[in-house]
């Protein structure tokens, strides 16, 4: 017997965590205060535990089926997870992110993706990908993740790259911090019955160089110290 929570439910395109009261907030707080930020470990590791956090709720909406386990006294119907899924991660700082995703669906298979922001005069930018690593995607969940969801720029980017290894069931954003205007663009330029977004929180404003207020800084410097 197939149990397939996810076309069963209405998905929902956007789901901000934070919005209802879970520890889930104290790992945000803390995620973003300036002081506990000095402390990468702690840093990593509250990362780390919003993944997992996202990773549940994501759960919810995936495709399981009914399995009888054999107990030391008797059998019991137990719906496990059915759906097979793969976890891409954006290099640097969502190592933490991928990290608490894989603790959760340990079975997943892995890609990676290295890219980054190279500026231009006046502030402008291009996302420069230049490494991609992933397996076949064909009718699998893929859970894409970024600790940032700024512009949206990178996710797309990593997004259309990785299609290229097959065609997910469906793809889950997952990320710590998104903004306002970085959600509106993905909602824009991805198919919203194929992509949701799972974001830990939302904040509205972007700088001029689409740095997310009040977000938290530079989550790659903060996990891993500050690169040249």
């Amino acid at each position: 017997m197939s149990i397939d929570y996810f076309s069963k439910k209405s998905a929902t395109m956007v789901k901000v965590i934070g919005d209802q009261s879970s520890i889930l907030n104290q790992f945000l707080a803390e995620i973003r205060d300036s002081e506990i930020q000095k402390d990468n470990y702690r840093f990593r590791a509250n990362i780390k535990r919003c993944a997992e956090i996202i990773a549940y709720e994501i759960s919810k909406e995936l495709a399981y089926e009914m399995s009888e386990i054999q107990t030391p006294l008797g059998i019991s119907k137990t719906p496990v997870l059915s759906d097979n899924i793969v976890i891409a991660s954006i290099l640097r700082a969502a190592i933490p992110m991928h990290n608490g995703m894989l603790d959760i669906f340990d079975k997943s298979g892995n890609s990676f993706i290295a890219a980054y922001r190279k500026y231009t005069d006046d502030n402008e930018f291009e996302i420069q990908l230049e490494y991609l690593s992933s397996p076949n995607l064909d009718d699998k969940i893929l859970i894409l993740n970024d600790t940032m969801l700024a512009t949206g720029y990178s996710i797309e980017i990593a997004y259309r790259n990785l299609l290229k290894h097959g065609t997910p069931k469906h793809t889950f954003i997952s990320t710590i911090i998104a903004s306002t205007e970085g959600i509106e663009y993905i909602k824009r330029k991805l198919s919203l019955d194929k992509v949701s977004i799972f974001a830990g929180a939302v904040d509205s404003e972007l700088t001029v160089k689409s740095y997310i207020v009040p977000g938290l800084g530079d989550a790659g410097d903060l996990a891993f110290g500050k690169k040249n």
